[in-house]
């Protein structure tokens, strides 16, 4: 018979799509209260393999994603989604426009890239609270691997690096703890 034991601790991420970087710096102050102080921040990226979020957000989108220095267990992963929407609908407040910012939290633990989803695709498993969670890519044998479902930018393979860094900070971390 198998044993419940508490899960390994992983590292928080948040994906950041926006036009107007005042946007994310504004988002960064609330989400530090959540998810922990900003350890790493990766360059801006176009965000231009899909127009997906053109229709809400406009032309020109960018794209950050941001790492936090406190491992946390993975089943705050509803919570920090719940979280970050509600800081979305506040900065479209704020800056009075539809969607200024999107975010998308997720985790990275030693072997994969997780994010959260409020749309439950055949690919996603439901976590609680309407949120769903998705493995967007594993790590194995030094390399990220994608899925058929991963998104075309993760896919194309330009934040690899990015988040290598944060696994390794994430494999730093652990092994500072036991």
């Amino acid at each position: 018979m198998g044993r419940v034991v508490p899960p390994q601790p992983v590292t928080p991420i948040l994906g950041v799509i926006y036009r107007d970087a005042s946007a994310v710096d504004d988002a960064l102050m609330w989400i530090e209260h959540l998810m922990g102080e900003v350890e790493l921040s990766s360059e801006e990226f176009p965000f231009d393999l899909t127009d997906h979020y053109e229709g809400e957000m406009g032309t020109g989108l960018k794209r950050r994603f941001f790492s936090f220095d406190r491992l946390a267990d993975p089943g705050m992963l509803s919570e920090w989604k719940l979280q970050t929407n509600k800081l979305e609908e506040q900065c479209a407040q704020r800056f009075g426009e539809h969607r200024p910012i999107n975010l998308d939290p997720g985790y990275i633990s030693g072997a994969k890239l997780v994010l959260a989803s409020v749309k439950g695709l055949a690919h996603r498993v439901y976590i609680g609270q309407g949120i769903s969670a998705e493995v967007t890519m594993s790590f194995r044998d030094g390399e990220w691997i994608k899925r058929d479902y991963t998104f075309p930018d993760f896919a194309a393979g330009r934040y690899d690096a990015f988040f290598s860094k944060v696994r390794e900070r994430h494999l730093l971390h652990l092994g500072a703890r036991t």
